[in-house]
């Protein structure tokens, strides 16, 4: 499913016009976005946590030529479903 067919998806079923249902789902994207570019998470309840998640100080290799790459501490952005989506999810009859 694209972002396309959940805005259309949502314009079916409250009837809201297409236009202005694109404006509420990139503003919502926008939103967390620069929200977690801010350092803060984002808690949906009953949807799930979109949280940044830090990454260690790490030595990697360059295969190509054979040297090793230290790569720098850094966060990650990352999505934790809650136990109502995870349970919704694994209760679906059309995935089993």
């Amino acid at each position: 499913m694209t972002k396309a067919d959940v805005i259309n998806e949502i314009s079916d079923k409250t009837g809201i016009d297409k236009a202005d249902v694109q404006a509420t789902v990139e503003a919502f994207f926008t939103t967390v976005k620069n929200a977690m570019a801010d350092g803060d998470n984002i808690y949906v309840r009953g949807f799930g946590s979109f949280v940044n998640k830090k990454r260690a100080k790490k030595i990697a290799r360059n295969i190509s030529k054979n040297t090793a790459i230290v790569i720098d501490e850094h966060y990650v952005p990352s999505f934790k479903p809650s136990k109502i989506f995870t349970e919704k999810i694994k209760n679906s009859s059309k995935l089993k």
